[in-house]
């Protein structure tokens, strides 16, 4: 249900996005990843508002997105309820310890789907800067053998010129170190994607100069 619903929102909400989106992209390295997704990824991003979804939504537009959502989100009312699952989102309960979100997020991409996840967990409050990672993300990628594709979003939606900032389609197993245990690979992988976002934030914040 997610893909078609995904085409319907994208088609009637397209003119609409450019006046409240007003998204300008920027690329780290078009040739490796531009806006078109080839393969079922996982994107990560930065988190900032409730429009993040939407933004990656009309930025990979040839691809069907779906998101990772707290249980406080997708069960906030009937309509966001209703938008989520026809959305195709997987829902977790960040204060439970049940993981069975990661079997769903890789049965996403078995079929064909890419998935969103912000791996702070939570929209960070004003001056906190980027929260550390979840590494959820990094074993859902690692076990469906798809790239992940680090994202930045400056947020502001509808009050300023939004900035996207794409970065290279990064694949887990050519950062593990057989060196190492399989925690210490995670840890570091994490800590690397972390930086990797931050520094697509200074690409972006580069851009209002």
């Amino acid at each position: 249900m997610s893909k078609p619903f995904s085409w319907f929102t994208k088609i009637t909400g397209f003119i609409p996005q450019l006046f409240y989106l007003r998204r300008k992209t920027i690329y780290v390295n078009k040739e490796i990843q531009n806006r078109k997704i080839k393969e079922p990824a996982v994107i990560i991003s930065n988190h900032t508002d409730l429009f993040d979804f939407g933004v990656y939504m009309f930025t990979f537009f040839n691809a069907t997105i779906c998101p990772l959502v707290a249980e406080i989100t997708y069960d906030k009312n009937k309509i966001m309820k209703f938008l989520m699952k026809h959305w195709g989102a997987v829902r977790v309960d960040r204060e439970s310890y049940d993981f069975s979100f990661m079997s769903e997020l890789i049965e996403k991409l078995d079929t064909g789907n890419s998935i969103i996840i912000f791996p702070e967990g939570r929209i960070p409050k004003k001056d906190e800067g980027l929260l550390p990672f979840k590494p959820s993300f990094i074993y859902v990628a690692k076990e469906a053998n798809v790239p992940i594709i680090p994202t930045y979003t400056t947020g502001k939606y509808g009050s300023g010129k939004t900035r996207v900032v794409i970065g290279e389609k990064i694949y887990v197993n050519d950062l593990y170190d057989k060196n190492l245990s399989e925690k210490e690979n995670i840890n570091n992988i994490c800590l690397y994607f972390e930086n990797y976002v931050k520094k697509l934030g200074e690409i972006a914040n580069e851009e209002k100069k």
